[in-house]
């Protein structure tokens, strides 16, 4: 059998994605403070971009349509405009730009004074847990052999304090690390080391587990060793951590009303003992679409406040415009294309990400206008592929719209998504949405006797006569959700 080469045409569709399209998706799935960020850096790598200042205080932003017209003529390089270079010179700060160049030299002076910032100014860190109990451990006088041990326990303490590392463990990193001129620790300096940590504040640090940071914390307090909240946690740990507190009295041969001061004592003692020197702060939202009420409509408006508004540079415009006039090719013409072209896919592809997450926002405000008139208990069920067919677009163009992104209304502010999620069948009307039945089970939690809470099995039934037709196990899906205990957990005895 003989092979042959051939040629021969053939049509076929085929999607490509061409560098404007993919800067378009990355920025469509952008959080603000991601967009801005990326903004600045464009602004410093393209000269041919620039920030207009030609929208003040008070005036009010263009439609997304003006934009792109707007952009799109900013970029058109055909219309030829005269060069000024008296003004372009005027605009400039020369006694500023050469200012290091005047006196005949490019280094400042040795001598030359500068003033130097505020000691205001000056941002300092927050101590941690780690910084609090090194601090007192180098305020202590102790032997520098045992700081060392008590510097290897710190540092082997996780956020809340407790110790992650055994004794036996800590004498072997030593060994490993060379402390002391590569003499190991024994086991009794090592526990002499972690004594003296566990004195230290905090009170209740440097436990393995969560019993002995609370027996810990009852020495530091004198509590007696035959004192009932001692032997709760002592003797009767397992039942006490089930809650069953009539099983924690026949242990501990006592009355169950008995247990009540012990448990309010226990309640005083940190669970999470370096808790109060957690160095997370509250991550603060800013919503990118706001909706206001207006008499009986709701207005829709995007959150461009602190993103830069971008333009072509007009001077690079005349100046390729020039360079065409006269025929002359170069490399600085090209890169001067190179630039234009970029900042013009940019500009278009910013427009559009404002087009599309304005009408996925107006499609959700109009298939959700009965939660934002009457509240949560009217929030319909939606998936994404019923705002992709709304504004006829696709469910993964949706998707990344809504992704890392807030709106505020005059219920609340929520992410997008919240929006977005699965319906429950009801034996009459319309399906129920699954946060509503939420709702309900955690207002019916709220109004149950606290000694005797409603079982995951007792709140079907109760959602089921409602005609909600929901299992007990999305019943106990939803609680765990809410983050609300088991009805055994809620239970209280006194």
């Amino acid at each position: 059998m003989a092979l042959e080469q051939k040629l021969s045409l053939k049509l076929a569709q085929k999607l490509v994605m061409t560098p404007s399209l993919q800067q378009a998706i990355k920025l469509l799935q952008m959080t603000r403070m991601e967009l801005d960020t990326l903004l600045t850096q464009e602004l410093v790598e393209n000269p041919v971009l620039e920030e207009s200042t030609d929208i003040v205080e008070g005036d009010e932003a263009p439609a997304p349509e003006e934009r792109a017209e707007a952009a799109t003529a900013e970029a058109d390089t055909n219309a030829p405009e005269p060069i000024d270079h008296t003004e372009s010179m005027e605009n400039i700060d020369l006694d500023a730009y050469f200012g290091d160049y005047w006196e005949g030299s490019g280094q400042p002076s040795m001598m030359e004074e500068r003033e130097e910032p505020p000691i205001e100014n000056s941002l300092t860190r927050e101590a941690d847990l780690y910084d609090h109990l090194l601090w007192q451990l180098h305020m202590a006088d102790v032997k520098p052999r045992q700081r060392e041990i008590a510097e290897l326990i710190i540092g082997n303490l996780d956020p809340d304090g407790f110790l992650v590392a055994t004794p036996e463990e800590i004498r072997e990193m030593g060994e490993q690390q060379g402390y002391t001129n590569g003499e190991g620790y024994t086991l009794e300096e090592v526990h002499e080391a972690l004594a003296l940590v566990r004195s230290l504040d905090p009170a209740g640090i440097a436990c393995k587990d969560l019993q002995e940071s609370l027996l810990l914390q009852m020495d530091l307090r004198e509590i007696a060793a035959d004192a009932l909240p001692r032997r709760m946690v002592f003797e009767a740990w397992d039942l006490f951590l089930r809650r069953q507190f009539p099983a924690v009295a026949k242990k501990l041969d006592v009355e169950l009303a008995d247990l009540e001061e012990a448990l309010d004592l226990i309640r005083t003692l940190e669970t999470h003992p370096g808790r109060k020197f957690s160095t997370d702060r509250p991550h603060y939202i800013e919503p990118d679409v706001f909706v206001r009420k207006v008499g009986d409509e709701y207005v829709i408006q995007l959150n461009d406040d602190g993103l830069p508004r971008l333009r072509v540079s007009r001077a690079y415009r005349r100046m390729l415009q020039t360079m065409r006039t006269e025929g002359r090719q170069s490399e600085a013409q090209q890169f001067i294309k190179d630039k234009i072209r970029s900042a013009v896919w940019l500009i278009k592809s910013l427009d559009q990400r404002q087009r599309t997450i304005y009408k996925v926002a107006a499609s959700i405000i109009r298939q959700q206008r009965e939660f934002l008139d009457k509240g949560i208990e009217h929030l319909r069920p939606m998936v994404l592929r019923d705002v992709a067919e709304d504004i006829g677009m696709h469910e993964s163009t949706v998707s990344r719209v809504v992704s890392n992104k807030y709106m505020h209304t005059h219920r609340g502010l929520f992410p997008m998504k919240f929006f977005f999620h699965s319906g429950i069948d009801r034996e009459y009307g319309d399906n129920i949405s699954s946060l509503t039945v939420k709702r309900k089970i955690e207002q019916l939690i709220q109004a149950e006797d606290p000694k005797r809470p409603l079982s995951d099995s007792e709140l079907m039934r109760i959602l089921n006569r409602e005609g909600i037709q929901i299992a007990r196990r999305t019943v106990a899906k939803y609680r765990d959700e809410l983050s609300i205990p088991s009805s055994t957990d809620r239970k209280q005895i006194f």
